[in-house]
């Protein structure tokens, strides 16, 4: 078979148990992809051989009849889980060297079902950042292209490197985390498919925190399928994590029928923002269009708080980042400055925080320290946290009336130019306009490719569903997913 890194999953999956190729030949076709694709700056912390060790081990599982779903399929991990052994740095230069010693439940997981790690990904530092122009190791780039254009492209943050590795056929998959649409908002930029769960249904323990009520992991892949096969690797209870909801983890593949009829859809009216572009417009009202052909009830609704989603985020999200953050001083692991005769402990803190963390990543702490101070923590936090309650009801009252799923648009337009928008970090935050609401209520959302703007970029939509409802969520988007027909590709270049 050719172009064994460009097959998905499922397809991988079926090929493997015909014994049509092997996890060892997966594995070298995506490591020979991943040699080749430099100028993407996807892949950070190489584990060729890992990869080939965990790839001849899923070979004889295999052959031995003993082999879940995800067995011997090659996969990237996110910067941001702890692999033990290989350093894991979440982006920055203040975990320099760190070598965990411990095996996050989520990688874990996935080796247990005999999954193989290609590397670890690029990511904007400490999650925090929409484009990926924020980590240590420079920016990671989309391997699409506008028209002719040879302008180089976000992927979309903080999960850019997931994205980019995933649209450019160098894994078969890959993990991501989503604090305020890390997962969704860079797979609608690269045209693939990516879901955040709900809050506790995969374990946080061993992914290096950003804000600890908002983190979730999710899988991003090539295809609906493909999502649900990971998916359900990759969630479990575990105790280790006090959020970590104990309810059993369902066959998602199994759920995915395409039958949605009867099902009902809301259209948020509070989402058609001013200075929208009519193809972000016109790509929502096909999606509407595509679901309501496909047997599904469409159904105006109202979630009123939504405007206030974004400044409530970014006062909570910095908040915790503030709290997280405190640990990285240079006493235990990671970074630490060279001090000068007579420095002391606070010397060491002030020094080290400054060359280890990047401005954005200095800009949220200091607003989140902020916040929390006296004199501002009920004028800010305290009110951000009342207006998450309100939010979270919206939802609430919206599914108490029978609605299934919320259609969205996923970003408020295609991937833009790398440097285009980060001199001014207000409108950088607004790339996450659709998708912290979703965050903020704990709620499970997908981004789904559904089209591509006159440049040929790709575009994609969000479907919002009910809590713990992850299998019937895939599967509206599996139905979505057929009608939009999306397979193209980005033209190599790299």
């Amino acid at each position: 078979m050719a172009d064994l890194n460009k097959l998905g999953l499922a397809e991988a999956r079926d090929a493997l148990r015909k014994g049509d190729v092997t996890s060892v030949e997966l594995t070298d076709a995506c490591l020979t992809a991943i040699d080749g694709a430099g100028a993407l700056n996807a892949f950070v912390h190489h584990t060729p051989d890992i990869a080939r060790a965990q790839a001849a081990a899923a070979d004889a599982r295999i052959k031995a009849g003993d082999a879940p779903a995800m067995c011997g399929l090659p996969v990237g991990i996110k910067d941001l889980f702890c692999t033990k052994g290989v350093p894991s740095q979440a982006g920055s230069r203040i975990l320099e060297g760190f070598l965990p010693q411990y095996e996050s439940t989520i990688t874990q997981n996935l080796f247990d079902a005999g999954a193989v790690m290609l590397g670890k990904l690029n990511m904007d530092e400490f999650a925090m950042g929409s484009s990926n122009e924020t980590s240590v190791y420079g920016n990671a780039v989309n391997p699409w292209r506008r028209g002719n254009d040879d302008t180089a492209l976000t992927p979309g943050g903080s999960s850019g490197g997931s994205a980019s590795a995933v649209a450019a056929d160098l894994c078969l998959a890959a993990t991501g985390t989503d604090t305020g649409g890390s997962i969704r908002q860079p797979a609608a930029f690269v045209g693939i498919t990516g879901i955040k769960p709900t809050y506790g249904r995969c374990s946080r323990w061993g992914v290096v925190a950003f804000a600890s009520s908002l983190d979730q992991a999710g899988p991003m892949t090539k295809s609906v399928r493909d999502a649900a096969i990971m998916l359900e690797a990759m969630c479990s209870h575990d105790p280790k994590d006090s959020t970590s909801a104990d309810l059993p983890v369902p066959n998602f593949e199994a759920m995915l029928t395409g039958d949605i009829k009867g099902k009902k859809i809301g259209i948020p009216k509070e989402y058609r923002m001013d200075g929208m572009p009519d193809e972000i417009e016109a790509l929502w009202a096909d999606g509407t269009a595509m679901l309501r052909d496909a047997g599904a009830e469409i159904v105006d609704i109202s979630l009123p708080h939504t405007k206030y989603a974004l400044p409530a985020y970014y006062v909570i999200a910095p908040a915790e980042a503030s709290s997280n953050l405190a640990r990285y001083d240079g006493v235990r692991y990671g970074h630490r400055a060279r001090l000068d005769q007579g420095d002391g402990i606070t010397e060491m803190y002030e020094k080290t925080r400054a060359e280890g963390f990047g401005a954005e990543v200095q800009r949220r702490v200091m607003i989140g320290t902020y916040v929390l101070s006296a004199g501002f923590y009920d004028a800010y936090y305290n009110r951000a946290r009342k207006v998450r309650t309100l939010i979270k009801k919206d939802f609430e009252d919206v599914f108490a009336q029978g609605i299934d799923a919320i259609l969205t648009p996923a970003t408020p337009s295609a991937a833009f130019g790398l440097g285009e928008a980060s001199d001014d970090p207000v409108e950088m935050y607004l790339n996450d306009v659709f998708t912290v609401t979703v965050n903020m209520a704990g709620l499970p959302g997908i981004a789904v490719p559904a089209g591509q703007d006159k440049q040929g970029l790709p575009l994609g939509l969000q479907l919002i569903g009910r809590p713990w409802e992850e299998g019937d969520l895939l599967n509206t988007a599996y139905a979505l997913e057929a009608r939009a027909g999306f397979v193209a590709k980005p033209a190599k270049w790299w």
